[in-house]
Formats: structure tokens, C-alpha cells, sequence
């Protein structure tokens, strides 16, 4: 059995719309940071050649990496945990007997109560922020946050229109113990970072 302590509190959520690439992205965050790979969108045998490459790299950087899917799957794939639909809450016991950690998405209060009769290790609640990844949805705003984060009764790891400068704000607010995860700031991140290795290459 995987002993159960505090995960990473920065993370970096895959999706198929993040122009540098999941995998360039992951070389670049800071060390102990975790990774969730979901890519649902790509075929089978492309994603566990992902998921496979992901799991390299995250050996190589001290990262943990979360397969979205089955535990039985994410053990194949080289993963630490497994990341569970609400719908596959019952699948917790599993994951645990395999030596996985579990996380499941939040984003009401009936989600962070069976999140917690699940007992996951942590929680992605969201969105905090609105965000691109789920247009026009509600932003749950940093009180309703809050509120579930303390219903779910584990890390709460905020998601959806996440920053850096955010998360501190959040810390702020807060007054108990969570992360913060994004999308599309790694992937900006990761924009500027070629666009000023780009101006160092023209001659002056």
C-alpha cells in the first residue's frame, strides 16, 4: 500500500488544445510538480505511447504523474495515481489496493461528498476562474470554492482560470492547505519562453 501524504501543489491538467505539447510542457515545470494526463480525445495506442513518455519524463524531473481513466490502466501505463471520474468513485478501494494515488474532480457539493466517502487524496476543484477549457460555464467564484474545499475534507487543488498570482491570492484567503493546477497558463508560459528564444537568435 502507497502511503498516504500531501501531493504536489502546482500540477499541469493535460489537454489535446495546448499548442507546445503536453510532453515539452511537463520538461518545464518545477520539480515535484505533479501531472494529470486525460488526452481522452486521442486514439488508444496514442495515448498510452503518451502516457509511456509522459512516465519517463516525470522519473527523470521528480514529477508525479495521474493517468484520468481506470486504476488498472494507470498502473500499466507507469502512472503514481489514478485520476477518477465521479462516476468511477467505487473504483477508490482498487486504486488503493494497487498502490495508486486517487483524485476526482469537484464542482458541486454532492461531488466533494462522495469524493470524500471515496477517500481520495485529493480533490481538483473547479472552476475557481472562468476558464477556455469549459466555455461559458460558471465560475464558482473563491467562497463557493472554499466551501467545497472544506466539504470534501482532503487537498483541495484549485483549477480553472489558475495563475500563479491567483493561487497566492487564494493562500491568502483561505487558511487551509491546497494547490493550484492549469491548462492554458503552462501553456502560455511555455509561449513566452519561445517567443524570447526567438529574439535571441536574430543577429543584432
Amino acid at each position: 500500500m502507497r502511503p498516504r501524504h500531501p501531493l504536489p501543489d502546482i500540477w499541469l491538467f493535460s489537454d489535446e488544445r495546448i499548442a507546445a505539447g503536453i510532453a515539452a510542457l511537463a520538461r518545464a515545470l518545477p520539480p515535484g510538480s505533479g501531472i494529470v494526463l486525460r488526452h481522452d480525445g486521442l486514439p488508444r495506442g496514442q495515448r498510452w505511447r503518451l502516457a509511456r513518455r509522459l512516465a519517463r519524463i516525470a522519473g527523470v524531473r521528480n514529477l508525479l504523474l495521474l493517468f484520468a481513466g481506470r486504476p488498472v490502466s494507470a498502473k500499466r501505463g507507469g502512472a503514481d495515481g489514478v485520476h477518477l471520474r465521479q462516476h468511477d468513485a467505487r473504483l477508490a478501494g482498487q486504486a488503493r489496493r494497487l498502490g495508486l494515488f486517487v483524485t476526482m474532480p469537484v464542482h458541486d457539493a454532492r461531488e466533494a461528498r462522495r469524493a470524500r466517502r471515496a477517500g481520495a487524496d485529493a480533490v481538483f476543484i473547479s472552476p475557481l476562474h472562468p476558464t477556455r477549457s469549459h466555455p461559458g460555464a460558471p465560475a464558482l467564484g473563491r467562497a463557493a470554492w472554499l466551501r467545497l474545499a472544506r466539504l470534501s475534507g482532503t487537498q483541495a487543488i484549485a483549477l480553472g482560470g489558475m495563475t500563479g498570482a491567483r493561487a497566492r491570492q487564494l493562500t491568502r484567503a483561505g487558511g487551509i492547505r491546497f494547490g493550484w493546477a492549469a491548462v492554458d497558463a503552462w501553456d502560455e508560459r511555455a509561449a513566452k519562453r519561445r517567443a524570447r528564444q526567438k529574439r535571441n537568435l536574430v543577429p543584432t
